[in-house]
């Protein structure tokens, strides 16, 4: 029988590389998307296409209803893949900020996840894929909120991974590092919305750094890989009778995997600072 997939942020980038791979592969792909706009242009390239916000719960109980009615109740994966990036120095990041991304990219991913696990019990298996990052393993100036979510994302999805031993069910943590998408970009509006950097004791360093990079175009950053190489390992992560508990993607995620086993914290603090 044809497998099943639910896929989020698929507007562009990883989520829209790995619908359109699945698909080729035989999934059937549930293809979700934050704005309905994204949704249509996917339903007319022929996908099933949920609205799915994260922010918005009644959203992604529609989407389950609407998956579940398709498939007679079933679902044999998650990538729950959908998130945005807030940076800005800790100090001036407010609450409501850190609030806000936490629901994106942290607690509207456990409410997905919750009610994916009771379907995948019942039918005796099932994927839950979730895509992390290489600041899941380590940490990086400007980045804080980001990194904070993605470091509940790896402590969570350990425990679950544990507690789901022996129901058929896998859940799995795909760290891709610098991907070639318009996730910074995309992270612009939150910053512009949080961020009131001009009017911060960093505002030179923000300045010369990374209101320079967010705002100027700019080639691909050392190691960066583009979402096909995400694709690959979500394959194997879906496919594999054996599937791996974590998949690294690129080589700056391997080398924060090995940094963060072989350095002291004030060690790793010296190297950070200086990136």
């Amino acid at each position: 029988m044809q497998k099943s997939i639910l896929i989020t942020g698929c507007s562009s980038g990883i989520g829209l590389d790995a619908a359109r791979n699945l698909r080729n592969r035989g999934w059937r792909v549930f293809a979700s998307c934050r704005k309905q706009a994204d949704c249509d242009a996917l339903i007319a390239e022929g996908f099933e296409s949920p609205r799915l916000d994260y922010c918005d719960t009644a959203s992604i109980d529609e989407t389950m209803d609407s998956v579940l009615t398709a498939t007679s109740g079933k679902l044999d994966a998650l990538f729950n893949n959908g998130a945005h990036a807030l940076n800005g120095a800790v100090e001036d990041l407010p609450t409501d900020g850190l609030r806000d991304i936490f629901e994106s990219n942290f607690f509207g991913w456990h409410d997905l996840t919750r009610q994916v696990i009771p379907v995948m019990r019942r039918q005796g298996h099932g994927r839950i894929v979730q895509c992390s990052s290489a600041l899941g393993l380590t940490y990086m100036r400007w980045r804080g909120a980001y990194t904070a979510t993605k470091h509940a994302l790896e402590g969570l999805s350990d425990v679950m991974r544990i507690e789901l031993r022996g129901s058929g069910i896998d859940v799995i943590l795909i760290e891709p590092g610098p991907i070639t998408t318009a996730f910074r970009e995309k992270g612009i509006p939150y910053f512009e919305t949080y961020i009131d950097w001009q009017n911060s004791p960093h505002h030179d360093a923000y300045e010369s750094g990374l209101v320079k990079r967010m705002y100027t175009p700019s080639g691909p950053d050392r190691f960066e890989l583009p979402a096909s190489a995400v694709t690959a390992k979500l394959v194997h992560a879906l496919e594999a009778t054996r599937p791996r508990p974590r998949y690294y993607v690129t080589t700056a995620t391997y080398i924060a995997a090995y940094l963060r086993r072989v350095l002291s914290t004030s060690m790793s603090d010296r190297v950070i600072s200086r990136l």
